[in-house]
């Protein structure tokens, strides 16, 4: 059985499955829109649906912030687009935001990060899954500068490819890396059926998925 102490993220598509998965068990909601291409920035009418109905069950919500699909790398007007589907987000109630952004050097980009983590206030400011694309060597560092820049928990599957489980030595590295000043929310192949073996390999207190919670049927 799977300890209820740990934290189950759902990524939701758009409010699909959320009463589903809040009643079994979802303490946390990642809402997008698009999830076949890696998740968008959802409406904000359904920012605001979604996060309504989670608060009133004790749900958090986090809302992706991602302008288009493909790499990771945003022109100066995507960005101005970006800050402002994040000051949409935020007014609609979430309780943080999840975003990504790269240069061509193959490092963060860190004067947009920082400024969306400004925009996020005393709110969650999440990276994603575009921490993957870094090398691992960049990674370790970008770990410690990310904790910095006030992120306050880090989305990864441990690399470009496979399952969180395939790379579980490597999440645990960050893990230990980030210590107390970061989380590090381990997704990517992780489900509700390997969620126990998921929680003995790899050192976090939550995870994240789109299947994170097994639906009842009626």
């Amino acid at each position: 059985m799977v300890t209820n102490k740990l934290l189950k993220e759902f990524c939701c598509e758009n409010g699909e499955g959320l009463v589903q998965a809040i009643a079994g068990g979802a303490r946390r909601i990642e809402l997008c829109d698009q999830l076949a291409l890696g998740g968008l920035t959802p409406q904000t009418k359904t920012i605001e649906t979604v996060t309504r109905f989670a608060h009133l069950h004790q749900v958090e919500v986090v809302s992706i912030v991602r302008l288009r699909g493909g790499d990771f790398i945003f022109s100066d007007a995507e960005k101005a687009v970006m800050k402002q589907q994040a000051r949409q987000a935020l007014q609609a109630g979430v309780d943080g935001i999840v975003f990504g952004a790269l240069t061509n050097e193959g490092d963060v980009d860190w004067p947009f990060i920082k400024e969306l983590t400004a925009l996020s206030g005393d709110r969650q400011a999440v990276f994603h899954m575009a921490f993957d694309q870094l090398s691992r060597e960049v990674q370790m560092e970008a770990v410690k500068n990310l904790a910095a820049a006030g992120i306050s928990r880090l989305l990864t599957r441990g690399g470009l490819s496979g399952t969180a489980l395939e790379h579980a030595d490597w999440i645990n590295q960050l893990i230990k890396a980030a210590g107390s000043e970061m989380h590090i929310l381990p997704g990517g192949g992780i489900h509700y059926a390997n969620l126990l073996e998921a929680s003995r390999l790899i050192h976090a207190d939550q995870f994240h998925g789109t299947r994170i919670i097994k639906f009842v049927s009626k």
